[in-house]
């Protein structure tokens, strides 16, 4: 198969991909391995780097997430998980936490969780995004950070394509 082929079915399989929004989160509490599988199996098929526990207790640590109550997450951990894990591999996790605070400071987290989700969704189905400089800073920084997500899976896909066929010439020093 041609790399730009390979690169097309790569792409339409993203065009696959269906996050949960809100609702459709696990409305009931969930220990430490089930949020490690649920979120696992949801990025696993972008191809992202997987959450373990030491990166949740991590997050804990550091303030990106609420602690647990009595060791069981609920919903607003699984989103805030999800989200930290699709924008991790782009952004330093207390940026990802900022950007989130001031969403969420003019948006219910519900509401900008699902319209995160949207854009991203949007994104991967290559559906454009419309004119940003009508709409607000929140917005923006949304689009841009999706955008930042799926340039970076575009990116290493690409790359991975180009290494399986073929390798680059070393770099021979030149003498003078």
């Amino acid at each position: 198969m041609d790399a730009m082929a390979e690169y097309q079915r790569w792409e339409d399989s993203l065009a696959k991909v269906n996050l949960p929004r809100w609702d459709e989160l696990p409305n009931f509490d969930l220990y430490m391995d089930q949020v490690v599988a649920y979120v696992n199996n949801l990025i696993g098929s972008l191809g992202l780097d997987l959450v373990t526990p030491a990166m949740i207790n991590n997050y804990v640590k550091h303030k990106a997430i609420l602690a647990p109550i009595k060791k069981k997450y609920q919903v607003m951990h699984v989103a805030d998980i999800l989200v930290i894990s699709l924008l991790k591999a782009t952004f330093p996790i207390d940026v990802i936490r900022s950007g989130m605070d001031q969403v969420t400071l003019r948006k219910y987290p519900k509401q900008a969780y699902d319209h995160f989700v949207d854009l991203l969704v949007a994104r991967l189905q290559r559906k454009p995004v419309v004119d940003i400089k009508a709409k607000s800073i929140n917005e923006n920084l949304m689009e841009v950070a999706v955008e930042s997500v799926v340039t970076k899976l575009k990116a290493e896909e690409l790359l991975r394509i180009m290494e399986k066929s073929g390798k680059p010439q070393s770099i021979k020093s030149v003498k003078q």
